[in-house]
């Protein structure tokens, strides 16, 4: 992993792969993505499913400046010439009905899935991925029910770290903890990558990058690449791909010790 950058530098990958953002909801760290933004550009941008969180913004709506400034910021990369290829997830499910027209809109195209072959020539499948967790496809009101529980671990979340930070301690996820700890959701996650890498092998690709699990990696699964590029929750990680064919992983707040604590702006966060 790179060095952290100065906050006026920019650095150019080729592409750049994003998802899990839920914009809409007060969990989304929409300032820390900004910033992300504003200090990279590529040819190619992903942005990989649940970008804005239609279920979450149904019950109540939260949007500040900061989720203003990211879709500024998407809009701005692609009247600059980037190709920005949409592809909706289960949260942001109520696009899916303009996939089937093709669109294409202020620049950003909206599809199902994409094929991405990388400078080092591997052919890349891209999806969000909920089609493979039998929890989305098969049982809705569980996955409704799991958004909830989601919502309020992370609710907690704050007030339990405004204690930790009072106390003198760093910031701690409960939510990936509970992940973790829970021998199911453990199985669940095996599952769901073994799942991705099996239709990415079945359908000629070298590898296969999604989202929907929150859930940052990047390995082989039975001589398949699965990559997945987390979140922008909790985790607050992407995909991109340098010039060279290079595939990394970044995590953006650990990179530049950006702090969980610090206040919301559409601004650059301050480091920790």
């Amino acid at each position: 992993m790179n060095a952290p950058s100065s906050p006026g530098a920019r650095t150019d990958y080729r592409s750049v792969f994003i998802s899990d953002t839920h914009l809409g909801t007060r969990g989304c760290r929409s300032d820390f993505l900004a910033d992300f933004l504003r200090r990279t550009s590529c040819q190619h941008l992903f942005l990989v499913g649940d970008i804005i969180d239609g279920w979450r913004l149904r019950k109540s709506w939260y949007w500040d400046d900061s989720h203003d400034e990211v879709l500024r910021l998407i809009l701005r990369q692609a009247r600059a010439g980037t190709e920005v290829t949409y592809i909706p997830g289960n949260h942001d499910e109520m696009f899916r009905q303009w996939l089937p027209l093709g669109l294409e809109i202020a620049g950003i195209r909206l599809r199902r899935e994409a094929v991405h072959l990388t400078a080092a020539g591997k052919r890349l499948l891209v999806i969000h991925g909920d089609e493979f967790d039998s929890v989305v496809r098969y049982a809705k009101f569980l996955a409704l029910l799991g958004d909830w529980a989601y919502s309020v671990a992370l609710t907690f979340n704050r007030y339990f770290n405004a204690i930790r930070r009072r106390l003198g301690y760093p910031y701690w996820s409960l939510s990936a903890w509970l992940k973790y700890q829970v021998k199911e959701a453990v199985k669940a996650i095996d599952r769901f990558e073994s799942a991705l890498a099996g239709e990415a092998r079945r359908r000629g690709f070298d590898g296969v990058v999604c989202g929907h699990i929150h859930h940052a990696e990047m390995r082989e699964v039975n001589g398949v690449l699965y990559i997945n590029d987390g979140d922008w929750v909790e985790s607050c990680t992407a995909l991109v791909e340098h010039h060279d064919g290079r595939l990394e992983l970044v995590d953006w707040a650990a990179l530049n010790r950006l702090s969980f604590f610090a206040p919301r702006q559409a601004g650059l966060p301050q480091p920790a």
